[in-house]
């Protein structure tokens, strides 16, 4: 164990010697005397190679933010080169090395790296390093807004290049995120959409029910008639929505919160859960509806 902490140090101060010598080469490479005698472009290629070396040194290390620095400067100069791939790629790493010790840096490389993506046409992969930024964003910030924001911008970008269920994926994110939120005509939209887009795909049909249940349950909160209205539309649209378990609650709900019977809507909710286990979503929106009804107490027990 010592020896390996003393090899990580030692790493450590090689990559700080590196990052010295880099510098030295970027600012001779600039000079007068270094444009004079040309070579100037070569000392620019040798520096950044040394700041990745560093970069790489400082990981082994465990120092994540002279790893994410050290990266940046690598970026910066590919630029400088004209380099745009090569740019790209050093900031994605010194991103995912941020990421480890300061979720706003790692935030602003991978938004530079995904300028340059989109500046290069290359849509798919920006989508990807903005679900990236989104889960820095749900887990790191808990900014969930911001994460919406991101989730939306790679939906995007998939659908523009045809990648649907990828775009599907992004989209169920935010819609889950907007019924929290109580944004539930957005939410409707969403999975209203998304349940459109899979009930005709055989691999994907079995979960467009999924999508319309989560729909009706946000109509449902909004409306008691606009649910009743949803849950006929999706029948008719989904004929296969008829006979799932997700239609028969939905039913049995409507039925117990017209008749203001907050103990049927107990047991439907129990009856189904035994069968297929709900999830934290599904039952914040369950007791979001049962208090609409006169006089409940506000529980699912």
């Amino acid at each position: 164990m010592a020896l390996q902490e003393m090899d990580n140090s030692g790493k450590e101060k090689e990559a700080i010697q590196l990052m010295a010598d880099a510098d030295k080469k970027v600012k001779s490479s600039g000079s007068f005397l270094g444009g004079m005698f040309g070579g100037g472009h070569h000392k620019v290629e040798e520096a950044c190679e040394m700041y990745c070396r560093a970069a790489n040194m400082f990981k082994m290390a465990k120092n994540w933010s002279g790893a994410g620095n050290a990266f940046c400067k690598a970026a910066r100069l590919h630029l400088q080169l004209q380099n745009k791939h090569d740019c790209a790629t050093s900031f994605i790493d010194a991103g995912n090395a941020y990421k480890k010790s300061d979720p706003n840096e790692a935030i602003k490389c991978l938004n530079a790296a995904i300028d340059i993506y989109t500046d290069m046409g290359r849509f798919t992969i920006a989508a990807k390093h903005h679900i990236s930024i989104a889960e820095i964003y749900e887990s790191e910030l808990v900014d969930i807004e911001k994460a919406i924001a991101h989730y939306e911008q790679a939906a995007d970008y998939y659908k523009g290049e045809e990648s649907n269920s990828s775009a599907n994926k992004c989209l169920l994110k935010v819609g889950a995120y907007c019924a929290q939120l109580e944004q539930y005509q957005k939410a409707i939209e969403i999975y209203e959409q998304v349940g459109a887009n899979t009930m005709d795909n055989p691999l994907l049909k079995y979960s467009a029910k999924e999508y319309f249940f989560k729909a009706a349950l946000c109509h449902f909160i909004v409306d008691e008639l606009n649910a009743k209205i949803a849950v006929e539309k999706y029948e008719e649209m989904f004929p296969a929505f008829s006979d799932s378990r997700e239609c028969k609650l939905l039913k049995k709900l409507l039925e117990a919160h017209e008749e203001q019977n907050s103990d049927a809507f107990t047991e439907a909710v129990k009856e189904f859960d035994s069968i297929s286990r709900l999830d934290q979503w599904h039952t914040t929106l369950l007791l979001r509806i049962k208090k609409t009804i006169q006089g409940d107490e506000g529980d699912l027990k």
